[in-house]
C-alpha cells in the first residue's frame, strides 16, 4: 500500500510466477513513488462466478490490512495464468493485485512464492462450494488469520491461525443491540422466562442466523437450538445479514426488527408493560463485515460457544 498522486488503474499486465514482482515494480514507476507501506498480504480464493463480487469486497477495505492482494481463481485455465495490476483506492492510495487463473493443485506451488514475506498472511476462502484437495489446508499452514464461512465449510474454531467467520461478525450490531435491550434491570430479570428465539434472516443461507442463535443459547445457558425457529423473508439489508429477532415465553417478549436504513425498532412486552423504541444496528456489506474482522478479532471464547452449538444444531 502505498500513497499516489495519480488515481489511475495500472494493469493488468500478464506475467508468471516468477516475472511478478518484477512486474509490480515497472507498474510502481509509472506512479513515481518512492516509499511504499506494505501492511500484509490476503489471499482470497474463489471461482470465476464470485470473483466480481470478491474483487468489490477487496475494493471496499480501501488498502487497509493488506497492501497485497493475491486472487486465485480456482477453476481457471489449465496452464496458469498471473495477472499483476495496481488498483487505485480512495485517499490517493494504491494496492498490488496479482490475479492468478489456474485449478487449485496449480494455485499450490503458485500462491506460495508471491506472499510478501514478514507481513501478516489473511487467507479468505470466498467460494460458497467445500474446499477440495489440500489447498486450503496448506494455505492455512502460514495464515495468520482464516476468513471463511466456518459453519459451511466446518472449520473448527481453535486451531494456530485466528478464524474469523464473515457471517458471525456482520451480526455484531445486532448482538450489541439486543445487549442493549437487557441494560434495563427489569427487561434482564425477564430471561429466565424466555423459551423461544426467532431469526429472520435476509438471503437464502440461515447460517449466519445459526451463529446468533448460538450465541443466544448461550447466553441463556440453553443445551442446544431445539427452542429456535429460522425464517428467510426479505428486507432491506443484505444476503447473510439479518432482518429481525424475537424472544419469548410465558407472557414475555422482546423483537428486534430492521425498518429503514439502519434502524431497528425493539418492543418489549411483559405483565402488562409495552415499551418501543429503536436502536442503530446499521447494516454491513461484505467489504465492511471483511475490514471488520481484519480489524477486529472476535474474543474468541463467545465464538467457539456459539460456533458449537450452531455446529450441532445443522445436524439434527
Amino acid at each position: 500500500m502505498t500513497y499516489a498522486t495519480d488515481l489511475r488503474p495500472l494493469g493488468p499486465v500478464d506475467t508468471t510466477v516468477q516475472g511478478a514482482q518484477k512486474a509490480l515494480d515497472e507498474l510502481w514507476s509509472q506512479t513515481q513513488v518512492e516509499t511504499r507501506a506494505y501492511t500484509g498480504n490476503i489471499v482470497a480464493l474463489t471461482v470465476r462466478r464470485h470473483l466480481e463480487r470478491v474483487e468489490e469486497a477487496l475494493a471496499g477495505l480501501e488498502g487497509r490490512y493488506a497492501g497485497r492482494q493475491i486472487i486465485g481463481v480456482m477453476d481457471g485455465t489449465d496452464d496458469l495464468q498471473v495477472h499483476a495490476s495496481l488498483v487505485p483506492q480512495k485517499g490517493g492510495l494504491y494496492v498490488e493485485r496479482l490475479t492468478l487463473n489456474a485449478n487449485p493443485e496449480q494455485l499450490q506451488g503458485a500462491i506460495l512464492p508471491l506472499l510478501r514475506p514478514a507481513t501478516v498472511n489473511h487467507v479468505w476462502w470466498g467460494a460458497d462450494t467445500q474446499p477440495a484437495g489440500t489447498l486450503l489446508s496448506e494455505l492455512t499452514e502460514i495464515a495468520d488469520q482464516v476468513i471463511a464461512d466456518s459453519l459451511s465449510l466446518d472449520i473448527p474454531p481453535g486451531g494456530h491461525y485466528a478464524l474469523a467467520d464473515l457471517g458471525w461478525s456482520r451480526s455484531a450490531g445486532w448482538r450489541e443491540g439486543l445487549a442493549q435491550v437487557f441494560d434495563s434491570p427489569d427487561a434482564a430479570r425477564r430471561l429466565a422466562q424466555v423459551d423461544r428465539l426467532t431469526v429472520w434472516y435476509a438471503g437464502r443461507k440461515d447460517l449466519p442466523a445459526r451463529l446468533f442463535a448460538g450465541f443466544v443459547a448461550s447466553i441463556l445457558g440453553w443445551p442446544d437450538l431445539s427452542g429456535v425457529t429460522f425464517k428467510s423473508e426479505r428486507c432491506k439489508r443484505e444476503p447473510g445479514d439479518l432482518c429481525g429477532i424475537e424472544l419469548a415465553g410465558d407472557s414475555v417478549r422482546f423483537s428486534l426488527r430492521a425498518t429503514q436504513g439502519d434502524s431497528v425498532r425493539v418492543e418489549a412486552q411483559w405483565d402488562g408493560i409495552h415499551r418501543t423504541s429503536d436502536v442503530n444496528v446499521p447494516a454491513m456489506t461484505l467489504a465492511e463485515g471483511l475490514a471488520r474482522v481484519m480489524a477486529r478479532p472476535e474474543r474468541a471464547e463467545v465464538f467457539e460457544r456459539a460456533w458449537t452449538l450452531a455446529h450441532a444444531s445443522l445436524s439434527t
